[in-house]
């Protein structure tokens, strides 16, 4: 399948990306998180079926257990994002805590390079170091739950590739609907996983950022026993001369920044977008975005709902790209839509 892409002015013709079809003989990405057989709480166990002696059958057999061990993977992998959100709202508490109190005895007046004020920024520093270790741990498994979601669409290609060879019986096409079904409901937990890490990793970056810089500041203060506030660095960022649109207004508008056309299992946008994000901030730095998510309303009504739920996972994506270029979470909104239009999924981005 030929690729099309065109590259878009903020104001011109929207950017449309296109792929290339999957190729079954690919390599099949690895599981990552708990292992076959691992301890997992209320694990999701897919339906078993009747074994039918078919070479699809066997297949059938095959990717069940797969789907199994990744939807503990998964699930494992959750729990451990609650974990790490857990520890790092402790840190970050303990941290806010120790800094007040150092900025209290300041404020009060103290000695310079008082003793006591001078451990109390050490504890500081150690709390803010274990945020930095949350934060680490959090960007390994984002990595782990990407690898994941590379295994799900692998399973969900074989699934469809399944479906194409020859000898099989009724009852494998049903065990492999129910297997696909499957498949998409984990490649939905995947996703909304990742967002949920990218949100966390991105907020917990621009802190450390912040406060690695406030606490050089405060320790200057420690040392002449005097307030200094916080860093200049902090100041640097001039409030926006208007405010940014409510969320889905540039839908309005009918002219998306860029369309990405999700028609092949892996589609390469991510340049572009940042091109064109970066351009639309540099004519409004106030701008926010719009990650629209477009499913073809075609089919029956379940196919309709699927194609629903690949749209919004395409936009959860998007919307991941743009917040790991730096978006504040703030500025970038998600919804999804059907259009009778649309002939493969896509994801519109919208500047408001």
């Amino acid at each position: 399948m030929k690729k099309h892409v065109w590259l878009a002015a903020v104001a011109a013709a929207p950017l449309i990306l296109g792929g290339c079809e999957f190729f079954n003989n690919a390599l099949a990405p690895s599981v990552s998180g708990a292992p076959i057989g691992a301890d997992v709480h209320n694990t999701a166990s897919v339906p078993s079926g009747q074994p039918t002696g078919t070479l699809v059958g066997t297949r059938v057999i095959e990717i069940r257990s797969d789907l199994n061990r990744l939807q503990q993977a998964v699930q494992q992998q959750a729990l451990k994002h609650q974990e790490l959100r857990a520890s790092a709202e402790r840190n970050a508490a303990g941290y806010q805590t120790t800094v007040g109190a150092i900025n209290g005895k300041l404020q009060m007046g103290t000695t310079p390079g008082n003793p006591a004020v001078t451990g109390a920024w050490q504890q500081a520093q150690n709390q803010l170091d274990q945020i930095g270790s949350d934060l680490d741990q959090m960007n390994r498994l984002s990595n782990d739950v990407a690898n994941n979601a590379a295994f799900s669409s692998y399973l969900l290609d074989s699934i469809r590739a399944s479906y194409t060879v020859s000898g099989a019986v009724d009852e494998d096409h049903r065990q492999l609907r129910i297997l696909e079904d499957q498949t998409n409901q984990t490649t939905v937990s995947i996703d909304r996983l990742l967002n949920q890490l990218a949100e966390d990793t991105s907020r917990q970056t621009n802190f450390l950022a912040t406060e690695r810089s406030n606490l050089t500041t405060l320790a200057a203060g420690v040392n002449t026993g005097q307030v200094y506030g916080t860093t200049l660095a902090s100041r640097s960022y001039a409030p926006p001369a208007q405010p940014a649109l409510p969320p889905m207004a540039g839908m309005s508008t009918g002219r998306p920044l860029v369309v990405i056309r999700f028609d092949r299992a892996n589609v390469n946008y991510e340049q572009a977008l940042y091109q064109a994000t970066s351009k639309a901030l540099e004519l409004r730095p106030n701008a926010a975005f719009d990650v629209v998510g477009v499913a073809p309303a075609m089919g029956q009504p379940a196919q309709v709902a699927l194609n629903s739920d690949i749209a919004r996972t395409n936009a959860n994506k998007v919307s991941r790209s743009l917040l790991n270029m730096g978006l504040p979470p703030d500025r970038v909104g998600i919804a999804q839509v059907t259009d009778p239009n649309a002939q493969v999924n896509e994801v519109h981005v919208y500047v408001r």
